[in-house]
């Protein structure tokens, strides 16, 4: 039984309802690509925000359980609960158990099964934005919940040297562990961000509306190099605006945060989620 069929069964079937749980979320535009999409499909969806920056375990637990007694059919799961999500779930999706981190909860039958769906919305906007671009020697800033995903994904997509550098050392050396425990031996964690690269990719919230600022010395930059930042908010962050400017391929937020979406919807729904729809409902909320 897929989710759209349980959330049927709870008698709510004129209603999808589902969240995103995080921490300084209010400008998410995961709402809007989640209730456009379930109305191209005829479902009358609600996607509410719990913005809830102080939450404890306990109380994400009980926030799971009031989803649970509501009919939600599941929820997105951002920062900084993709890890603690962990010990509230019943099940987790081969993807889930790949990256280490959740960022969508299906709820179904009772049970709760955890997926991470970003880790394929990033290799789908990689493999797209930087077909043809130099791939060896790849420096990855940031080894959090999204880095997680990341890193899995930049090895995916043919990375021969995958360097991971966080400011939380034990981070970094955690998420190489992680990666070498699935026999991925690409990968190795760096101290600082100096030395030669074929790409820089930007898994913090350095360069965020919230945190400005560049996590990368621009001038280090060629044309030569490929830089990806995970971010959206702004949608053009200073390190992918400066960047540009140098001549440098460069991918935004925006395919990762649209891709994610993307495959969320179909594990809430069990239907096919169309992707340039998606994107149109994202670009549609402006810069």
């Amino acid at each position: 039984m897929n989710a759209f069929a349980s959330f049927r069964a709870l008698g709510t079937e004129e209603t999808l309802q589902l969240g995103l749980v995080g921490a300084g979320i209010a400008a998410s535009r995961t709402p809007a690509m989640q209730e456009r999409e379930g109305a191209a499909h005829g479902l009358r969806t609600v996607y509410r925000l719990f913005d809830t920056p102080l939450a404890t375990p306990d109380d994400l637990g009980a926030l799971v359980r009031a989803m649970e007694l509501c009919g939600y059919a599941g929820f997105n799961v951002t920062y900084p609960f993709k890890i603690a999500i962990l010990d509230h779930l019943h099940e987790l999706d081969e993807s889930a158990r790949i990256v280490g981190a959740v960022n969508t909860v299906v709820l179904r039958d009772g049970r709760r099964i955890g997926f991470n769906t970003d880790l394929g919305g990033f290799t789908d906007a990689f493999a797209e934005t930087m077909t043809g671009a130099a791939r060896r020697r790849v420096l990855q800033i940031g080894a959090g919940g999204a880095g997680l995903a990341v890193a899995g994904g930049l090895l995916d997509c043919g990375v021969e040297e995958l360097f991971v550098h966080d400011l939380d050392h034990e981070r970094a050396r955690l998420l190489v562990q992680r990666l070498e425990e699935q026999g991925r031996g690409r990968v190795r964690a760096v101290s600082s961000v100096e030395g030669a690269y074929d790409g820089i990719v930007n898994a913090t919230p350095i360069g965020t509306d919230k945190r400005p600022g560049l996590p990368y010395p621009i001038e280090r930059l060629g044309p030569e190099t490929f830089v990806v930042d995970v971010n959206y908010f702004p949608l053009e962050s200073q390190l992918i605006r400066e960047a540009k400017a140098r001549g440098c391929r460069t991918m935004g937020g925006a395919g990762m945060a649209v891709g994610q979406a993307v495959r969320a919807f179909s594990c809430f729904t069990g239907l096919r989620a169309d992707r340039e729809r998606m994107m149109a409902a994202f670009l549609a909320l402006g810069a």
